[in-house]
């Protein structure tokens, strides 16, 4: 069996057929939104009223390295903020970074985000959510390591929202570029496109697919599982569906991280190619991503859930390359550092499409420069 009972049972719920055989009803509709108008929104609610300083947002696994800008640049913009962990002593760090912030911060414990109900009680009494959990790293041997979360736990809030949501008006979901682009085709991506050559490569080989196809695999199925709760569903909701994806996320990290072994993998990715003789330069610079700033991400999340025309929208986030991330300007504290790297075309190995991002959002991006400079700091302060 290619993927768990629980998981096929939960793909099945919302319409396995078109989830796992590719032919969701959202990439057909974005298809033709696109033939038609480039510019052409997908599904926008013209009575959902966009949130103001004051209100409260649920942001899910609050202490990950996305998640924590997140909820940081919600309290810096005045908002309240509930952020779920997964044990009382992972929120002690959370609490005391946002403890200026008095009871404009809570956390709230939620074990297991894949269980039936997890975010029944967390849902109740705030006004949006931000989705951010879901695992990410490459070394998963069964592929429902990662499937298994990525469906479930997103089908699983979007249930408790449904249920328990009396007063959300919009839920965004942080997808990837992972669940976007196919790896060796050459072309501009969109939001109409999907990854499912990476959905075909799980099925044909399983555990034996690469650690890549994977997670992304997780990434491609999470969404689209998403999406036809959505689709099947949005009569009878209170709130809309926004989805972002962004591809390698970097920049300095504010999550409780001890050393570099224990950055998350896109973070220690970059480590490694710009400060340890160009490690895992190869991985980023091969596999067809794009890269964007974790400051940039968090304030993507205020946007997609302030701006009314978010609703209803998959956005993809995306500043350049990830190869032109590696290696920026020479900075003077860090003379040591190359300034480019041999080889690397002048073409991108990977474009994207940002219009949306940048019509609906109005989304600007930090500079490779920033966002090394201010890596680099937060890496000599740690003593790294």
């Amino acid at each position: 069996m290619l993927f768990g009972a629980g998981i096929l049972s939960e793909l099945s719920s919302i319409g396995a057929h078109a989830v796992l055989e590719g032919s969701n009803v959202r990439s057909n509709r974005l298809a033709a939104a696109s033939d038609n108008d480039s510019n052409a929104p997908y599904i926008v609610n013209n009575n959902m009223p966009t949130i103001s300083a004051g209100d409260k947002v649920l942001v899910s696994g609050a202490n990950g390295f996305i998640a924590i800008w997140v909820v940081r640049k919600f309290l810096e913009k005045g908002y309240r903020v509930r952020g779920t962990v997964r044990s009382a002593d992972k929120g002690k760090f959370l609490e005391e970074s946002f403890k200026s912030y008095g009871d404009k911060f809570e956390v709230f414990i939620v074990e297991d985000i894949a269980k039936a109900g997890a975010f029944d009680e967390a849902v109740k009494g705030v006004d949006v959510i931000a989705h951010t959990a879901s695992p990410f790293h490459m070394n998963a041997v069964s592929p429902d390591e990662l499937i298994g979360p990525a469906v479930n736990g997103t089908v699983g809030m979007l249930k408790s929202a449904a249920k328990n949501g009396d007063s959300v008006k919009r839920v965004v979901v942080t997808s990837s570029c992972a669940s976007v682009l196919e790896i060796g085709v050459d072309k501009v991506f969109s939001e109409a496109d999907w990854n499912e050559l990476a959905i075909r490569e799980v099925k044909e080989q399983g555990d034996k697919a690469p650690g890549a196809s994977k997670y992304r695999a997780s990434k491609t199925l999470g969404e689209k599982a998403a999406w036809g709760f959505y689709e099947k569903n949005k009569a009878d909701l209170k709130w809309d569906l926004a989805v972002l994806n962004p591809p390698f996320v970097f920049g300095p990290p504010i999550h409780d991280v001890k050393d570099p072994a224990s950055l998350n993998t896109s973070a220690r990715a970059w480590y490694d190619a710009v400060l340890v003789d160009g490690k895992s330069k190869d991985f980023l610079t091969t596999q067809g991503s794009a890269y964007i700033d974790v400051r940039d991400v968090a304030e993507a999340h205020v946007l997609a859930l302030e701006k009314e025309a978010a609703g209803g929208e998959r956005i993809i986030i995306s500043a350049v390359d990830a190869a032109r991330a590696l290696v920026p300007s020479p900075i003077p504290s860090h003379a040591t550092l190359p300034v480019g790297y041999p080889g690397i075309p002048s073409k991108p190995p990977v474009e994207y499409d940002t219009s949306k991002a940048a019509r609906i959002l109005g989304l600007k991006y930090r500079s490779k420069e920033e966002l090394t400079r201010d890596t680099l700091a937060d890496i000599e302060k740690r003593g790294w």
